[in-house]
């Protein structure tokens, strides 16, 4: 054996005391085991809190327990308050993203961080869900499914931590990854409409699905993120596991939408930074793939299993000039009814103005195919006048995605969604300068003309007439000539994309009667009638004897009704791949 030097073996010894130290830091974190009882829990008792200040690998900081808050979150429901001492979460305080950071007393586990104090303290410190409240959510076995055209529009990631009070929920801060600024900036309010409080800064998934890890290879303190959407556009918010036993994962130490029985992707998370701040510190973490299921957001946690992800809706986005290279954007978003249609909107904002191959003065057109198996879909067509006219539609856009997903009948949300962005060679706006009827009183069997002009954006004036036939059931009465786009001519007319329970009895005849909306381009010129019409769901006869509407409504009102409305009897759609807001009448009597 060679015989070693004072240098070298003083080289040695260094190596061997890091390999220790590093050795003793990995092993120091508590293995899973016992569960510290409430009652248990002293003032003074000095505790470690594990989670991830960057990367992946957790790391403990020091707390020390001030008490327990008898039923601060209402009956049995109490808090573990506990002073922040170790140096660098005193600076921070409880971060945004540290949700979920296990909290060991004597080895046992007592509870995760979960609950902020007041934002301005002079000394750091935050509340602790217990042991055993969080227990209960892992318990909790969904009963089924949970209905995938459940209601979110009330969602509140704070539910159940009193608002202006010292305690506040560690609202999850919802990363945004995959889309420009100007995209984030303008969906951020909207997302904050939906209780969804996001932030730009955050890394795109991987959008893949592979195969669960070891539960070994998920330990608590790591970081684990719980995602809305994944792939090509991420939105997810990102906490800490608490406790995870076989397969089963705890998380968050509260609500993150607080919506009962779920069905959203667990995936993996690395933190790059926490960005310290005297309002609200957050963890930026880049969100990793699919490794699992979260079935449960309650009160005191989220819970789910590792493994395959749930069933998510298959969104794509095209855009590029025809004939030439095309741009995609792919993604899977949770089967929400108000979450979803939100994210595909995001992907065509992004579509629209987020790439270097967006133009900003010219138009394009959006066509959406809504597909909910091979012989259910809907496609609709919609054009723009350049992104600033598209920027004016979206809620008129969102609009029409929400009823296109959206049902009264089944619980069915579709299994892929597809939006081709196409842009225009020219701005495709135009303004109708002339409307006029050859004349206001007109005989049965003459023909009316009806003549229109117009000038193109940056073009010549150009006019067209149109012969309308004057048939003889229209004799004795004032009709009215409209000029308008066909989503204005479906509103007066009655036939809109809402439809109430009763007037539609199945998914089929609700997707047929979205089929026969109006072209969402050019004009419509349409002959229509004021009148009552007798609906029976979403077929409507004129002139139905007033004793078979009696006896119909009183038989099923909901079914039956008699409206006032516009009925067209003649119309014809004009200026195709055009936009205009031209609203326009004109009043016509029909004489013997």
């Amino acid at each position: 054996m060679a015989s070693l030097t004072p240098r070298t073996m003083g080289r040695t010894l260094l190596t061997l005391c890091l390999a220790a130290c590093a050795a003793l830091r990995v092993a120091a974190q508590p293995a899973p085991g016992e569960s510290m009882a409430l009652a248990d829990i002293r003032a003074g008792q000095r505790g470690e809190v594990w989670t991830v200040f960057q990367g992946t690998r957790p790391e403990p900081f020091a707390v020390e327990v001030s008490g327990v808050v008898l039923n601060a979150l209402g009956p049995g429901k109490s808090i573990i308050l506990c002073r922040l001492t170790d140096p660098r979460v005193q600076d921070m305080g409880a971060v945004a993203g540290m949700s979920g950071s296990p909290l060991y007393i004597d080895g046992k586990f007592a509870g995760a961080l979960s609950y902020q104090m007041q934002r301005f303290e002079t000394v750091r410190y935050a509340g602790f869900t217990p042991a055993a409240d969080m227990a209960e959510v892992a318990d909790r076995v969904p009963d089924a499914a949970p209905d995938p055209g459940r209601s979110s529009a009330s969602i509140d990631p704070a539910a159940g931590a009193p608002q202006g009070e010292a305690f506040r929920a560690m609202r999850p801060v919802f990363a945004l990854g995959g889309v420009s600024p100007r995209t984030a900036s303008i969906m951020a309010p909207r997302f904050e409409g939906l209780g969804l409080g996001i932030v730009s800064v955050g890394g795109s998934s991987q959008g893949q699905q592979g195969a669960a890890p070891a539960a070994a290879a998920l330990r608590p303190g790591d970081a684990v993120s719980v995602a809305l959407t994944t792939g090509d556009i991420t939105l997810a918010g990102t906490g800490t596991v608490s406790r995870v036993d076989g397969n089963r994962v705890l998380a968050f130490g509260h609500p993150m939408l607080g919506i009962g029985d779920v069905q959203l992707p667990m995936c993996s998370a690395e933190v790059v930074a926490i960005l310290p701040s005297t309002m609200e510190s957050f963890k930026v973490a880049n969100i990793g793939p699919v490794i699992g299921c979260i079935s449960q957001d309650r009160l005191s946690a989220v819970s789910g299993l590792l493994g395959a992800g749930p069933r998510m809706t298959d969104v794509e986005v095209l855009s590029g000039r025809g004939g030439g290279p095309q741009r995609s954007i792919h993604f899977q978003v949770i089967r929400d009814k108000n979450i979803a249609p939100m994210v595909m909107l995001t992907g065509v904002v992004e579509a629209v103005l987020g790439s270097n191959d967006s133009e900003s003065g010219e138009g394009f057109r959006v066509v959406s195919t809504v597909t909910y198996s091979p012989t259910q879909q809907i496609t609709r067509e919609m054009v723009y006048a350049g992104q600033q006219g598209f920027l004016m539609g979206l809620v008129e856009f969102l609009g029409g995605l929400s009823a296109e997903i959206e049902n009264p009948f089944e619980k069915a949300l579709p299994s892929s969604v597809q939006f081709r962005v196409e842009p225009l060679e020219a701005n495709p706006t135009v303004t109708v300068e002339r409307f006029e009827v050859s004349r206001t009183i007109v005989r049965a069997g003459e023909r009316l003309q009806v003549t229109l002009g117009w000038r193109s954006f940056q073009g010549s004036e150009e006019s067209r007439v149109f012969d309308v036939p004057v048939d003889a059931s229209w004799t004795g009465k004032t009709l009215e000539v409209i000029v308008a786009p066909g989503r204005v001519l479906d509103e007066v007319t009655g036939h809109g994309r809402t439809f109430r329970p009763g007037q539609l009895r199945s998914f089929d005849a609700y997707l047929e009667a979205m089929r026969q909306s109006r072209p969402g381009d050019g004009l419509c010129i349409a002959v229509v009638e004021r009148t009552a019409l007798f609906f029976d769901q979403a077929a409507s006869t004129p002139d139905t004897p007033a004793s078979i509407e009696r006896i119909s409504s009183a038989s099923d009102s909901a079914r039956y009704q008699r409206r006032e409305v516009l009925v067209p009897l003649w119309e014809t759609h004009v200026l195709g791949g055009k936009v205009s807001f031209t609203d326009l009448h004109k009043t016509v009597r029909v004489v013997d």
